[in-house]
């Protein structure tokens, strides 16, 4: 069995939700300290509060590029925005609030679960030949495809191209590149099964 270290597939369109991701998370904290601001009796230190959250949210995508370890900076973030609307769902329910608690309970169970799995993806993944198949990361397991499916497989520098047999074609990007021995070897090894 052989492997190689890749980019998971799912990175590239989790990295352009992150700041969608935080942004919302970020407006909906400024409603937050407009709700708390409009009530009878505005508790300020929580209206500031949720003010500068929101803000920094808002603000988090523009600046997260800076970070040498983006992945941690982006779950730490994650985490805090899901613990932050757990707790303000307290807040909300102790003030007769009870439909802005279970919004801000859901939002914030919703916020831990995609925190979980950006983790997940942003962990260095593999994909592994043998003589059964390529078997391919998913989200929450891993898949295995048959020789049979393929029409090709191709590893070029730092792109391994999989070409099924249903038109459909999956690039990875092959973070630890092989030299060129290991890349011929790999190749014939591909020829030998898709055909």
């Amino acid at each position: 069995m052989q492997s190689l270290r890749i980019l998971h597939p799912n990175t590239p369109s989790r990295i352009r939700l992150l700041p969608v991701m935080h942004g919302l998370t970020g407006i909906l904290f400024l409603f937050n300290a407009i709700g708390i601001y409009r009530s009878p009796q505005p508790n300020w230190f929580l209206v500031v509060f949720f003010l500068v959250i929101g803000l920094l949210c808002i603000g988090f995508p523009f600046t997260m590029k800076r970070f040498k370890k983006f992945t941690e900076a982006n779950t730490v973030a994650r985490m805090i925005e899901a613990l932050i609307c757990l707790t303000g769902s307290l807040y909300f329910l102790s003030h007769l609030q009870p439909i802005t608690a279970i919004l801000l309970f859901l939002v914030g169970a919703g916020l831990a679960y995609v925190g979980w799995m950006e983790y997940r993806i942003f962990q260095p993944s593999y994909v592994k030949m043998d003589t059964t198949g390529i078997t391919l990361p998913t989200t929450f397991s891993k898949r295995l495809v048959g020789w049979n499916e393929l029409n090709n497989v191709i590893l070029r520098n730092d792109l391994l191209t999989i070409d099924f047999k249903n038109n459909k074609i999956l690039q990875l990007e092959i973070l630890d590149e092989p030299d060129k021995e290991q890349r011929e070897a790999l190749n014939n090894f591909f020829q030998s099964r898709v055909q």
